[in-house]
């Protein structure tokens, strides 16, 4: 079940934005967008967004994807971004099972606004959060998928595999799992800006373009604290997706690119997308491609540097 509306038409090479509101199976409602090409579209790209931001933020990507003939979707996951204004709480995925409620979501949403044009070849495309996403719905309608693009990724060693949920459960009893968990947070992000010289903001790390990483912590739907319930879903995602037992429902034949910064501290500068695509190489992945950018940092799509790295991307799309 769905509700839309059309917003802003434009005299360029895509048509309008077309906002729905997306019933789920638990009759939670999402925030979803879809826009389409001018004349016949030659794919499907679906956007999942990272932690603490939004699909709000990725019009430049969606632009030249349009331009260039496809379909662009994409939705704000429970807890975020519109999705949050309509219902639930912000940055909480669910009260058990959220990673995988927001994985399912993904299988729901993508199926409502694929019905017009099912034959096209879909490419999934996760950022951070988003990526983590991602990684897990190959695992499990992997079938559904022609091509799986991971920005912004991470082999997530450390706290957040092992002690991030003992550390949550802790916290949860003594205040509640519902609260914002502000450690939990400066754990996961606290580091990040270690490795930059003389920042400005605090997330810097995110992008070289102060424009960006400003209008980043200007944006309420941005930067905000997740409850202490999300960060155990999140942890016990990373777990899951990590295990060998589930890189091996992937089917083999499915082209994964992973794209980086070569100063994202996400992906440990590199290293941790590195360590994923050894992953997938280990059980029989027949097309993994990683495509590391110099002078880029988290948010590739919105770095100074993204009409190179959006150029990269669709060249490895289109040649699949």
């Amino acid at each position: 079940m769905y509700e839309g509306r059309m917003i802003a038409k434009r005299k360029e090479k895509w048509s309008a934005v077309k906002e729905l509101t997306i019933e789920m199976s638990d009759g939670f409602s999402l925030f979803a967008f879809i826009e389409k090409p001018i004349g016949k579209p030659v794919g499907h790209i679906h956007l999942l967004h990272g932690m603490a931001e939004h699909s709000g933020r990725y019009e430049v990507a969606v632009r030249f994807f349009t331009s260039h003939g496809y379909i662009v979707s994409g939705h704000d996951h429970r807890g975020h971004g519109k999705t949050a204004k309509l219902n639930g709480t912000k940055g909480h995925f669910a009260n058990q099972d959220g990673f995988q409620r927001v994985v399912d979501d993904v299988l729901e949403v993508t199926s409502c606004l694929r019905q017009d044009n099912p034959s096209l070849k879909f490419i999934l495309l996760g950022h951070s959060m988003g990526s983590f996403i991602a990684r897990r719905f190959i695992q499990l309608y992997g079938n559904d998928v022609d091509l799986a693009i991971f920005s912004g990724t991470s082999d997530a060693a450390g706290l957040s595999r092992y002690g991030g949920q003992a550390t949550g459960y802790i916290a949860g009893r003594r205040k509640g799992f519902l609260t914002p968990n502000n450690f939990l947070f400066n754990r996961v992000f606290g580091g990040f800006n270690k490795g930059i010289k003389n920042p400005l903001t605090a997330f810097d790390w995110l992008s070289y373009d102060l424009k960006l990483v400003v209008s980043y912590m200007t944006d309420d739907n941005c930067g905000f604290i997740p409850t202490t319930q999300f960060f155990m879903d999140l942890f016990h995602g990373l777990d899951v997706i990590h295990r060998k037992s589930e890189l091996l429902k992937i089917p083999k034949s499915l082209p994964i690119l992973l794209f980086s910064g070569i100063e994202d501290p996400v992906g440990a500068n590199g290293k941790g997308v590195w360590k994923v695509a050894r992953q997938y190489n280990q059980v029989g992945i027949e097309d993994v491609t990683v495509l590391l950018f110099e002078n880029g940092r988290h948010e590739l799509l919105n770095d100074t540097n993204r009409q190179e790295v959006i150029e990269g991307v669709l060249k490895w799309m289109e040649i699949r």
